[in-house]
């Protein structure tokens, strides 16, 4: 069983709290912190928390508490995680895990200093979908991955405090693109360096100070190449999707939209649907289980278990630090319109990986561009002569 101080009483706060005290069931937050005093009580109240506190200090260092869950705005992550290494206590946090690269690396080095479990809450890793995804990866059933996509978009975020560039740190970039890196990096291989980004972003909507829109192109040591599409002014919902192409295959994900659970309502009786939904009413895509469809349950099943097992989980505070320099390079590009560098004073990853060749031998003179079998029913080759670099097809009896 791990006793949890949740600092936080919001949207994520509660999203979490379903799921800790849902699937594992034996997990009990035992304290929970919010900056107001009626959202503690509440929080409190709901989730039969015997212990509440507006001092965050307070909730880290109740001596009934054994990890600390963060789901506090951006602009606090650094205070929280700076308590859990004072009072030694194990440490899970929403992401990102900073409003840049440099606030994620000092997080990362304090809590490595303080010797304290961490681990980084990346739950769009930990989906069903997901998770059956990534072992087919691993296993080799699409070959070498070539490219990858993840796409996160919806009508923009439900609190106040994210579409403030001061509390927030950015815009739709870091809220959303913060899933789609780490998504793409886990398919292509997280021990592979992130090297270049070439970014887009606009304000198109919004009257913010921020990017509600942007686009993106990660280049990794290896060739492989990632895109990311991220917006708060998408209409429809939420719209979660992701692509892997590879030499052998292609995976292509819907997470949230037409997943194939369709109801239609006149919206009488009408109550939540998913999260973003914009309607309840006509034609709606309800979420069968949505905390699981998200990964929740999942990741803080890993976490717990790995905690318990005395190793680190699958995403740790260094991932989250990987994930902010690349969102960093991606704002730099969105101002320069340039290819901007990674820049990655911590990489743990391989070193030198070479982009792979290209070329398959198909004889001792040829390389093979393609086979087929026509409509006709021929079946042929198109080759390029290793010498003259010129093309040919051969049909094959």
């Amino acid at each position: 069983m791990q006793r949890i101080a949740m600092l936080g009483s919001g949207f994520i706060g509660r999203f979490y709290a379903e799921s800790l005290q849902g699937q594992r069931s034996k997990d009990k937050i035992v304290s929970i912190y919010s900056r107001r005093e009626e959202s503690a009580k509440k929080f409190a109240a709901d989730y039969g928390c015997e212990h509440w506190t507006i001092s965050m200090e307070e909730a880290v260092a109740h001596p009934n508490v054994d990890v600390v869950c963060i789901s506090l705005p951006n602009n606090l992550h650094e205070a929280a995680v700076l308590l859990c290494c004072k009072h030694k206590k194990a440490v899970i946090t929403t992401k990102p895990l900073g409003r840049n690269a440099a606030e994620a690396k000092r997080m990362l080095e304090a809590v490595e200093k303080a010797g304290i479990f961490n681990g980084y809450l990346e739950d769009l890793v930990y989906t069903p979908k997901f998770l059956k995804a990534i072992e087919s990866v691993s296993k080799g059933a699409i070959g070498r991955i070539l490219w990858a996509k993840s796409r996160e978009t919806h009508p923009g975020p439900h609190s106040d405090w994210f579409w403030d560039i001061e509390q927030a740190g950015g815009g739709c970039i870091l809220d959303l693109g913060c899933h789609c890196i780490e998504i793409t990096r886990s398919f292509i291989g997280k021990d592979i360096k992130p090297v270049e980004v070439m970014c887009w972003a606009d304000t198109q909507v919004k009257p913010i100070d921020a990017e509600d829109h942007a686009i993106g192109l990660v280049k990794y040591e290896n060739g492989s190449i990632a895109q990311f599409e991220v917006s708060w002014t998408f209409r429809g919902g939420l719209d979660l999707r992701d692509e892997v192409m590879g030499t052998e295959g292609t995976i292509w994900m819907n997470n949230f939209l037409r997943t194939g659970f369709e109801m239609f309502s006149t919206g009488k009786g009408a109550d939540y649907v998913a999260e973003k939904a914009e309607s309840d009413s006509g034609w709606l895509f309800p979420v069968g289980d949505e905390i699981n469809e998200l990964g929740y349950n999942h990741m803080f099943a890993e976490m717990f278990n790995s905690l318990e097992k005395g190793k680190a989980p699958k995403e740790t505070f260094y991932d989250g630090y990987v994930v902010n320099a690349v969102l960093d390079a991606a704002y730099k590009s969105a101002k320069t319109k340039l290819w901007e560098p990674v820049k990655l004073d911590i990489w743990r990853g391989r070193e030198g990986v070479g982009k792979h060749s290209h070329l398959t031998d198909y004889d001792t003179d040829h390389y093979l561009i393609k086979e087929e079998v026509t409509h006709y029913g021929a079946k042929k080759v198109i080759l390029k002569n290793k010498k003259t670099n010129k093309i040919s097809e051969k049909v094959l009896e």
